[in-house]
């Protein structure tokens, strides 16, 4: 077992070419490369004739977090749960928020360390219900994700991934055989928007959507940033939403969150929390049950309101809940209903804190 990070973690997907350089088959990127040279997530590498790893077991930073903030309003609500994540992405969008650690060229940036088993003590420690793999997409440090998804599961604690989605189908398998639950950032609805703002394609992060509903027993609920002039027409978001009726069914949650300028998209406005209640109108007029504004100050749409009987059953005034009208098997207690989605015999209320942690080290 190892006890501390390895410069260099072998991985799986991956195959040689004729001319001496690897292909790396984790995502669409399938980027080729030299020895020594690294992928455009940067943390996925040539060495010595294979794709090697070199940020496992180490970190931005740890901090403990309401489960909410992923955002899962729907995934053992008003728990705790410890997230990080590690330097580089394999998307390369325009408006990242979390630039300063997907976009890093330095490993520098990477100054906390944490075997999985440390993660996993940690979490149980501090209580938390969860372990999640945020800030920096997990597709791209899979192996570690997965080797402390695992160690989580040995003490009953649950794994979180919070991705883009942009994954081939071996490794996608792979990946979300050890996870609990997925947030799924669906950046837009065109290929167009997919190709100019972030790099990439669509149709692999709709594909992942679709393996998860329809052959995983994952829950996950989606996300997607509203940026104004961009992707937030009236007829991208009806599509979007006849799209996840149609291929998800009405009970996946959606969360609608608002920009702000950041990284290399600054000429943009601030999304308006009237076009953020415009989408979700849409959304809910297709059929979509459950659906959020997220970014905001808005406890109406922040809110989990029952399908059946539509009486509120969470109410939410940012990460802190209040009013919970679920019994212990999760259904309504006005009208029966089961909500969707995955709760716990007996309320947790973290609250909206957010706690820096540091992983002691034995």
């Amino acid at each position: 077992m190892l006890t501390a990070p390895p410069a260099y973690f072998p991985t799986q997907y991956w195959h040689a070419l004729d001319d001496g350089r690897v292909c790396c088959d984790v995502c669409p990127r399938k980027c080729t490369l030299r020895e020594g040279k690294r992928g455009a997530c940067f943390v996925r590498m040539h060495h010595q004739g294979e794709i090697v790893l070199t940020s496992y077991g180490r970190s931005s930073g740890f901090c403990i977090d309401p489960i909410e903030k992923k955002p899962l309003n729907h995934f053992y609500p008003g728990s705790s749960v410890l997230s990080f994540g590690t330097a580089g992405c394999n998307l390369s969008c325009l408006f990242c928020q979390n630039w300063d650690m997907s976009k890093s060229r330095q490993m520098d940036t990477l100054c906390d360390s944490a075997m999985p088993d440390e993660l996993a003590a940690t979490a149980r420690r501090h209580g938390c219900k969860s372990i999640a793999f945020t800030y920096n997409d997990p597709v791209v440090f899979m192996e570690y994700a997965i080797d402390a998804a695992q160690a989580a599961h040995e003490l009953g604690l649950k794994s979180v991934a919070v991705s883009a989605g942009y994954i081939c189908e071996a490794p996608r398998i792979e990946f979300y055989r050890y996870m609990d639950a997925a947030n799924i950032d669906l950046k837009a609805f065109s290929e167009s928007f997919y190709h100019k703002i972030c790099h990439g394609q669509l149709q692999p992060v709709l594909e992942t959507l679709l393996y998860l509903k329809h052959e995983t027993q994952v829950w996950f609920e989606i996300t997607t940033l509203l940026i104004p002039g961009e992707n937030d027409s009236d007829e991208e978001l009806n599509a979007m939403c006849q799209w996840l009726v149609e291929n998800l069914g009405p009970d996946v949650p959606l969360h609608f969150s608002a920009f702000h300028p950041d990284f290399k998209l600054l000429d943009k406005p601030v999304t308006p929390l009237s076009t953020l209640q415009r989408a979700r109108r849409i959304a809910l007029n297709h059929g979509l049950h459950y659906v959020y504004c997220g970014n905001v100050h808005d406890p109406d749409s922040d809110a989990t309101y029952c399908a059946s009987c539509h009486k509120r059953l969470i109410e939410r005034d940012w990460y802190q809940l209040g009013q919970y009208a679920l019994d212990e098997t999760g259904a309504c207690r006005h009208c029966g209903a089961r909500l969707p989605g995955r709760f716990a015999k007996v309320r947790e209320d973290f609250g909206a804190r957010r706690i820096a942690v540091r992983i002691h080290h034995d």
